[in-house]
């Protein structure tokens, strides 16, 4: 309970707090992790998401793609943790959230001013012209699915493995990250590079580090101040009551 009351008044007199999110906070609203026992890599061989395979073997990659992320994101609604972190923002609380998640998870439940460090599962890109379609645009029915443009192939505008970081998102989130002078890094183990140094970042700039993962992290004893070990819903409502009472 101390490390709680202790990290609330962290938060409450932040003046600019800054969200850091991975796939734990999601994986209350049905949203598997992809490491770890039951997460996307146990069902599903990683060369999927590979550029290169994707270009050469789109027709067999897109029928699986769809089945990983469609089916499952586009039912999956925010969970108390997205709602809370919407509430600070919509309170003037929490500045940003840098997430590592492609879910709309944190948009869905009203946040505004949402960093997507990998892309999103909203949007298509067209691999040849270059244009963006929106997936309620596109004829997901098609494999592979093409662009209604140009016919071009399409691909979830999303970080594949061997894809560079889109730079206005690195530029954005770095900038955020040694803005900040609370940083709540909230389910992520810390592990994927380049997104995993920019907490680091924080702390070298002086940020107060507050971590929220159900187990320890690469983060917990090299630059966690303050470690809440649990669910995302239940410390960050926790931690809601505190500020508010």
């Amino acid at each position: 309970m101390k490390d709680l009351q202790l990290a609330a008044a962290q938060i409450g007199k932040a003046r600019h707090l800054v969200a850091f999110t991975g796939a734990g906070i999601s994986a209350e609203s049905g949203i598997p992790t992809f490491r770890g026992k039951g997460g996307i890599w146990d069902q599903y061989d990683p060369i999927i998401l590979d550029i290169d395979y994707f270009k050469q073997h789109a027709d067999k990659a897109w029928p699986l793609i769809k089945d990983m992320f469609y089916n499952v994101i586009d039912k999956a609604q925010p969970n108390p943790a997205h709602r809370v972190l919407a509430h600070w923002e919509q309170s003037g609380l929490l500045r940003t959230i840098i997430t590592q998640n492609i879910d709309n998870l944190h948009q869905k439940a009203g946040n505004k001013h949402v960093i997507e460090f990998h892309g999103n599962t909203r949007d298509l890109v067209c691999l040849n012209c270059h244009k963006t379609t929106p997936v309620s645009q596109a004829d997901m029915s098609q494999n592979p699915v093409t662009c209604p443009h140009c016919g071009g192939l399409l691909k979830p505008d999303f970080v594949f493995f061997g894809e560079p970081i889109p730079a206005a998102a690195y530029q954005k989130s770095l900038k955020q990250s040694l803005d900040a002078d609370v940083y709540l890094i909230i389910g992520t183990t810390g592990i994927i590079m380049p997104a995993s140094l920019l907490p680091y970042e924080a702390q070298k700039n002086g940020a107060t580090i507050i971590e929220i993962n159900v187990s320890p992290s690469n983060y917990t004893d090299s630059i966690s101040d303050i470690f809440l070990q649990g669910k995302a819903s239940d410390i960050l409502k926790q931690l809601d009551h505190l500020i508010l009472s």
